[in-house]
C-alpha cells in the first residue's frame, strides 16, 4: 500500500473531520453546470446557472448547505478546468471565500477503451469525484494550474498580441502577392506599393484590371494598418524595457546584457516564464518548458520517445531558436564548446543536440536571473 506524505495525511484528516461543501463547475458559453456534494452522501446536487452568474453560484451553494445539513459557515472547495474563461472565475470565487483550484484539462484521466460518453453532466460529476479524491490526500489525481495575478496575466498581452499581428501581416502580404501573381506581377507589399498600383502592368503590358486593383488596394490598406500597430506595440515594449521599474522589466534588461539575446526573446522568457514562476531546480525549468525526455522502458524494450512537449509551447519554441543564436553569438561559451564536441558529427546529430542545448541554456538563464551567475564563458554587453 502506498504510504501517504505528511501533506496528504493532513489533507485526508481535514477532509474526514471538517464539514465542508465540494463543488465542481463545468463552464460553457451559455450556462454553467454545478455538481455539489458534502463528501459523505452518495447523491450529489446537480444544478445549472447562467454563465457568469456568480450570485447564482453563491445561492446554489447556500441551498446545497441546507440540503446536506451543513452549517452556513462551512468551507466551500471548488474546481474547474482551465479554458476559455481564463482566471477571472478563480479570482471571483476567492473573493466569495471559496477555495478554488484551476485544473489542467490534459491531466484529467479518461478511459481509453473504445468510445466514451462525454456530456457536461458526466464531466461535472467526474470533476467532483476527483476533487474529493484530491482533498482526501491523493495529490497525483491531476495537475493544478499556477494562476497568475491580474498584473502578471496582463503583462503577457503585448507579446501575444504581437504574435497575432505578425501572423496577420504575413497572411495579408501573401494575399497581395497571390493576387498580383495571377497577372504576372511580382511585387512586395510596402507603403510605396499602394501609391504605385496605377503604374503596375500585367504580363501583357496592360494596367491591372479594375476590380483586381481595388482588391489589392484594400488588402494593402489592411496590411498598412497591421504594420502601424506592430510598430506602435514594439515601441511600447522598448519604452517599458528601458524605463520600466518593475522586477520583470529589470529581468528583461538583465537578459539583454547577454550577447545574442534580443528584446523580444528576453521579453517573452520573462513574461511567460521567469517573471512569475518560482523554480526550485533546473529539472523544473526543463519540465515546464516541455524539454525533458520521455523514455519508454518496459521489460526488455527500451527507447527514447523524444521530448515531452508538455510545457509552455512559446518558451519551448523560443528556446530552440535561442539555442541556434547562442551557438552563433556565443561561440566561446562552455555550452557552445560542449555542443560542438558532442554533436558536431553531422546534420542529424546537430538537430538532436540543439534540443539539449536549448534545455541547458534555459536552465543557465534561470540561474543567471535567480542567482546572478552568468553562463560559463558567455560574453556580456554594456546595458
Amino acid at each position: 500500500m502506498k504510504k501517504l506524505t505528511k501533506t496528504q495525511t493532513a489533507q485526508g484528516q481535514d477532509s474526514a473531520t471538517e464539514a465542508a461543501l465540494y463543488m465542481a463547475l463545468e463552464l460553457s458559453a451559455q450556462q454553467w453546470k454545478l455538481a455539489l456534494s458534502d463528501g459523505r452522501q452518495k447523491s450529489e446536487r446537480i444544478v445549472n446557472v447562467a454563465a457568469g452568474d456568480l450570485r447564482g453560484v453563491q445561492q446554489e451553494c447556500t441551498k446545497a448547505k441546507e440540503k446536506f445539513g451543513l452549517p452556513a459557515t462551512a468551507a466551500v472547495y471548488s474546481c474547474y478546468e482551465a479554458g476559455r474563461d481564463g482566471f477571472w472565475v478563480q479570482r471571483a470565487l476567492q473573493r466569495q471565500g471559496v477555495t478554488n483550484l484551476v485544473v489542467d484539462p490534459a491531466s484529467i484521466e479518461v478511459p481509453r477503451r473504445l468510445r466514451r460518453c462525454k456530456t457536461d453532466l458526466l464531466d461535472a460529476r467526474k470533476l467532483l469525484g476527483m476533487l474529493l479524491r484530491y482533498r482526501r490526500g491523493e495529490e497525483g489525481v491531476w495537475r493544478v494550474v499556477r494562476v497568475p495575478s491580474a498584473a502578471e496575466e496582463d503583462g503577457r498581452r503585448l507579446h501575444r498580441e504581437r504574435e497575432v499581428l505578425l501572423r496577420e501581416r504575413t497572411r495579408l502580404g501573401n494575399r497581395v502577392r497571390g493576387l498580383l501573381a495571377q497577372e504576372g506581377v511580382r511585387a512586395t507589399p510596402s507603403g510605396k506599393l499602394l501609391a504605385q498600383l496605377e503604374q503596375l502592368r500585367t504580363w501583357e503590358g496592360q494596367p491591372l484590371p479594375v476590380w483586381l486593383r481595388d482588391s489589392v488596394r484594400r488588402e494593402l490598406a489592411r496590411w498598412q494598418l497591421v504594420e502601424q500597430q506592430l510598430r506602435e506595440l514594439e515601441a511600447e515594449q522598448r519604452r517599458q524595457a528601458q524605463a520600466g521599474e518593475t522586477k520583470s522589466m529589470a529581468q528583461v534588461r538583465q537578459l539583454q546584457r547577454l550577447r545574442g539575446v534580443g528584446l523580444q526573446s528576453a521579453w517573452l522568457l520573462v513574461q511567460e516564464f521567469f517573471g512569475w514562476r518560482a523554480f526550485r531546480n533546473g529539472k523544473e525549468v526543463g519540465a515546464l518548458a516541455g524539454l525533458t525526455g520521455t523514455p519508454y522502458n518496459s521489460g526488455a524494450r527500451q527507447r527514447e520517445q523524444g521530448i515531452s512537449k508538455a510545457g509552455n509551447p512559446r518558451v519551448r519554441t523560443l528556446s530552440v531558436e535561442l539555442a541556434w543564436l547562442w551557438l552563433q553569438y556565443q561561440p566561446g561559451s562552455e555550452l557552445s564548446k560542449w555542443f560542438h564536441a558532442r554533436f558536431g558529427g553531422g546534420k542529424r546529430l546537430r538537430r538532436v543536440g540543439i534540443v539539449a542545448v536549448a534545455r541547458r541554456l534555459l536552465v543557465a538563464l534561470w540561474r543567471y536571473l535567480d542567482q546572478g551567475e552568468a553562463p560559463a564563458g558567455a560574453v556580456l554587453v554594456d546595458g
